[in-house]
């Protein structure tokens, strides 16, 4: 049966793709960890940019920095949630500012026709299902301008949340997955599975020099849950709006950033 449905996606997450908005969007937890990242990119990237979105999802980053004035190539391996992106970036009137595409991350090289970009950008851990980041950051350092600015944001190799909640619920595999060398397989639906890692911010720096220096990181989910926590967010919503206020302070608190449910590395490309 799981063989028979995982024919009918042409990628894993094809199968989400019409219901990720509910959690990564529109959700309370959703939206303030998506603030938290929409701030940096405001910073990073400026009208007339051209920018490469990796793994774009359902399109919603790609949208806010096209409200900016940046054009945005959007790339995802998954045909559903292209769908969905395109359909979002018609209703907004911006398709003359973002570009779709069907594109893994693995094929980023069909991308090279020495139109360089001015940057690149990945949101909530697109990047973590990628098995062989050396390669990534090969084709990266190929497409992007010396000093263009590449903006990453991975799942943290170790969030204080996830192993409380999952401790209290006496689920220990679940609490301490991230710690896992060689990553976890996670089921996204019937037939629908991904391979998910979780490098150190240590481990990525070096796997994106000499190429790329590692500039500064963030935390986003340091005191704001992870997504799978928004009936707690619902349910005492004057601490989760203390837990927001906070996130800002503590997601660049040396010491204490890098144990957040997403870690946003801002990189330089040299040369």
């Amino acid at each position: 049966m799981a063989v028979a449905q995982a024919q009918m996606y042409a990628a894993p997450f094809d199968a989400v793709a019409e219901r990720y908005d509910e959690t990564f969007t529109t959700s309370k937890i959703g939206r303030a960890q998506r603030a938290s990242v929409w701030r940096e990119l405001e910073k990073a990237f400026h009208p007339g940019d051209r920018v490469l979105e990796i793994g774009c999802g359902t399109g919603v980053d790609a949208c806010f920095l096209a409200e900016r004035g940046v054009t945005v190539v959007a790339c995802d391996r998954s045909p559903q949630m292209i769908a969905v992106a395109s359909r979002r970036v018609k209703a907004s009137g911006k398709d003359s500012l973002v570009y779709p595409q069907v594109l893994a991350a693995e094929d980023l090289a069909s991308l090279g026709d020495g139109n360089l970009f001015d940057g690149a950008f990945s949101n909530f851990g697109a990047l973590n299902c990628v098995e062989d980041l050396q390669q990534l950051v090969r084709d990266l350092a190929m497409l992007l301008k010396p000093g263009g600015t590449a903006l990453l944001c991975w799942m943290g190799p170790c969030c204080l949340w996830e192993i409380t909640w999952y401790l209290a619920q006496g689920k220990p595999g679940k609490a301490f997955r991230r710690f896992r060398r060689g990553g976890v397989t996670a089921r996204l639906a019937e037939g629908a599975t991904v391979r998910v890692h979780y490098p150190s911010i240590r481990s990525l720096a070096r796997t994106f020099a000499p190429q790329f220096r590692l500039v500064s990181f963030l935390g986003i989910g340091v005191s704001v849950p992870p997504s799978y926590l928004e009936t707690w967010a619902n349910r005492f919503p004057r601490w989760f709006d203390l837990s927001v206020h906070a996130d800002s302070f503590l997601g660049r608190c040396p010491g204490i950033r890098g144990f957040a449910d997403h870690i946003l590395l801002e990189f330089r490309r040299e040369g």
